[in-house]
């Protein structure tokens, strides 16, 4: 039984309305056929990944151990990405000894450092095919073999007492390697040049949540629901 005409039939308005507007949402509207959804979460990553840069400050610090000589014992997950690892570290100008999946590592720090760096820095750039090329296989997976690599010679670094050396290679790993791979085929773009769109989807969401809030409070006072106190 309906207690309140008015106020039900601007609550049925309101539900209906808004998901006339949900309909909207989900509906492919923008460039490429994207939704609403689709297109605001790529353009959320792209401002992030503009802030998450972090590859010339790592850089700076794995410099200072230019010429500076480890040695290293890590195991891959298999042979075959032991041989992966094994390509990659020599380009690096490492020497590897490999036995199945162990590797016995020795070389310059730094120089293996900066190889894994520009590594980096292509993907980050979205020019993987360079990296690729520079392999022989797939630039992703070039990308987390080295992730791999650099978890098992932190664990050996810090074996052998070496945590300065360990802490710089964790670094790398997660400010340089994962951003890399994670954002790799996406458009950086600063805040600057989308800060119409991040507003517009901010009041948006506020607009919308309250829009339905409204929708269910007409919709219940119109049957006869109050909230007293």
């Amino acid at each position: 039984m309906i207690h309140n005409k008015k106020e039900f039939s601007i609550g049925l308005a309101l539900i209906v309305g808004f998901f006339l507007a949900l309909v909207g949402i989900f509906s492919p509207i923008f460039p490429g056929g994207t939704n609403t959804l689709d297109y605001m979460d790529s353009t959320f990553n792209s401002i992030s990944k503009d802030s998450a840069y972090y590859i010339p400050v790592v850089a700076e610090k794995a410099r200072k151990y230019d010429g500076a000589a480890v040695t290293m014992n890590i195991k891959a997950a298999d042979p075959g990405q032991a041989a992966h690892m094994e390509k990659m570290l020599t380009t690096a100008g490492a020497k590897v000894v490999v036995d199945g999946a162990n590797l016995n590592i020795s070389g310059d720090l730094g120089r293996m450092l900066g190889s894994i760096l520009a590594d980096a820095d292509l993907m980050y750039k979205n020019e993987g095919a360079v990296v690729a090329g520079k392999y022989g296989f797939e630039e992703k997976r070039a990308l987390y073999d080295w992730h791999r690599a650099l978890s098992a010679m932190t664990k050996d670094l810090n074996k052998q007492s070496k945590f300065k050396e360990g802490k710089l290679l964790r670094d790398v790993q997660t400010k340089a390697v994962e951003p890399a791979y994670n954002y790799y085929g996406v458009k950086a773009v600063p805040m600057s040049k989308m800060i119409v769109v991040a507003l517009a989807a901010l009041i948006g969401y506020v607009v919308y949540t309250i829009w339905y809030g409204f929708a269910i409070l007409f919709l219940f006072e119109g049957w006869g629901f109050k909230l007293e106190h």
